[in-house]
C-alpha cells in the first residue's frame, strides 16, 4: 500500500512537471495551426509529448495505452492533460507545504509553545491543529488519487485504439476464432471416429466371433459371454453418444446434465451450480463440454481422488471452474483435449485458462457471456 501510494504520488508529481511544458506548447501550437506549413511539425511535437505521458503512465500508474493515434489526437489529449497536470501541481504544492509545516509544529509541540511562539500552547489548540492536519492529509491523498484516476481515463480516451483499430482487431479475432472452430470440429470428428473404432467396433467384432462359435457349438457359456459383450457395446455406444451431445441438456437443462456427468464419473465429483437463470443452449453446451473434458482428463492423467465443478455468476458473466486434487502439470497449449476446449470457449467469446502447477491442484477455468 505504501509503495503504491509513493508510486502514484511520484507519477502525479512528474505529471505536474510535464504539464509546465504541455500547457505553453498547446497554446503556441494552437496559434501555429492556422499556418498549414506548421501543422505537421506541431503534430509531431504533440505526439512526442504524448509518448512521454504514455511512458509516465505505464511506469508510475500501471496504465497501458496503445500507440494507434496521430498527432492531431495527441494535441487534443495534451490540452486537458496540461490542465489536469496543473491541478496535480497545486495538490503536490499543498503536500510539500504540509511536509515543511510538520517539523515546525512538531518543534513547537516539544517546546510547549503555541503557534507563533508567543505563549504556552493549550491542549485544545493542539487538538484543533491535529484535526486540521488529519483532514489535510486525507484531502491531499484523495486529490492525488483523483488526479491519477483522471489521468488514466484521459489517456484511455485519447490515446487508446481508434474505432477503426477496434474493428480491425475484432475482424482479426473473428477470423482466428472461426479457424479454431473448424479445427475443433475436425478434432471432435477424429475423436468420435477413434472412440467408435477402438471401442464399439471392437466390441461388435468380438460379439460376432462369440455368436459364430455359439451357433456352431450351442454352448450356453458362449451365449452368456455374447450377452455381456452386447451390454458392454451398448454402454460404450451410450458413452460415445454422450460425448457427441448429451440429450439431458435439451430435456432437463445444464444442471441435470452436470449431475449426470458427476454420476457417470470414475471418481467422486461435486457439482456446485448456483446460476439462477438458464444460459442459452450454445453457452450451456460449451460449459458442459468444458466440464466433461476436464473430468475425463483428471480421471486419466492427474491421479486425482476428487473433482469439483463450480458454475456461478461473476460480474454478469458465467464462471466455470473445474478443480481436482491431482499432481498438476496440465497445460492448455499444444495438442489434446484442453486445446480443443480453449478453441471451443474462444468460439463462444469466452476466456479459457488452466492453472496447474507441479504438485497440483489443477483448476480449469472458463469465463463465458451469459448468452
Amino acid at each position: 500500500m505504501i509503495k503504491w501510494a509513493a508510486r502514484t504520488t511520484a507519477g502525479v508529481g512528474l505529471g505536474a512537471l510535464t504539464a509546465l511544458a504541455e500547457v505553453p506548447y498547446v497554446v503556441v501550437g494552437a496559434l501555429l495551426l492556422v499556418l498549414p506549413a506548421a501543422r505537421p511539425a506541431v503534430h509531431r511535437g504533440a505526439r512526442r509529448l504524448a509518448e512521454v505521458e504514455r511512458a509516465r503512465l505505464l511506469r508510475f500508474l500501471d496504465a497501458r495505452n496503445g500507440d494507434d493515434y496521430d498527432g492531431r489526437r495527441a494535441l487534443q489529449y495534451l490540452a486537458p492533460r496540461g490542465l489536469l497536470g496543473l491541478l496535480g501541481a497545486g495538490i503536490c504544492g499543498c503536500v510539500a507545504l504540509g511536509v515543511v509545516a510538520v517539523p515546525v509544529f512538531a518543534g513547537q509541540l516539544v517546546t510547549g509553545r503555541a503557534p507563533g511562539g508567543q505563549r504556552p500552547a493549550e491542549a485544545g489548540e493542539w487538538l484543533l491543529i491535529a484535526g486540521l492536519a488529519a483532514i489535510a492529509v486525507f484531502l491531499c491523498g484523495q486529490g492525488i488519487a483523483g488526479v491519477a484516476a483522471l489521468d488514466r481515463r484521459l489517456a484511455r480516451r485519447f490515446l487508446g485504439p481508434s474505432h477503426r483499430e477496434l474493428l480491425r482487431r475484432r475482424v482479426s479475432y473473428l477470423a482466428t476464432s472461426r479457424a479454431e472452430v473448424v479445427e475443433a470440429v475436425n478434432g471432435e470428428r477424429r475423436r468420435i471416429e477413434r472412440d467408435l473404432h477402438d471401442g464399439v467396433q471392437q466390441r461388435l467384432v468380438a460379439l460376432g466371433v462369440l455368436l459364430g462359435r455359439a451357433r456352431r457349438s450351442g454352448d450356453a457359456e458362449l451365449v452368456r459371454q455374447a450377452h455381456e459383450e452386447v451390454q458392454e457395446a451398448l454402454r460404450e455406444l451410450r458413452e460415445v453418444s454422450w460425448r457427441v451431445y448429451p440429450i439431458a441438456l435439451d430435456e432437463s437443462g445444464l444442471d441435470a446434465a452436470l449431475e449426470s456427468l458427476a454420476e457417470r464419473a470414475a471418481m467422486p465429483v461435486e457439482v456446485r451450480y448456483t446460476l439462477n437463470g438458464t444460459p442459452s443452449l450454445a453457452v450451456a453446451t460449451v460449459i458442459y463440454f468444458v466440464a466433461s473434458e476436464s473430468v475425463t482428463n483428471a480421471a486419466k492423467h492427474s491421479g486425482a481422488t476428487r473433482i469439483t465443478i463450480d458454475v456461478h455468476l461473476v460480474d454478469w458473466k458465467i464462471l466455470v471452474e473445474i478443480a481436482d486434487d491431482g499432481f498438476g502439470g496440465a497445460r492448455a497449449g499444444g495438442t489434446g483435449g484442453l486445446t480443443g476446449l480453449r478453441r471451443r470457449v474462444a468460439a463462444a467469446d469466452g476466456e479459457f485458462t488452466v492453472d496447474s502447477p507441479e504438485g497440483g491442484p489443477t483448476v480449469v477455468r472458463a469465463v463465458l457471456p451469459c448468452g
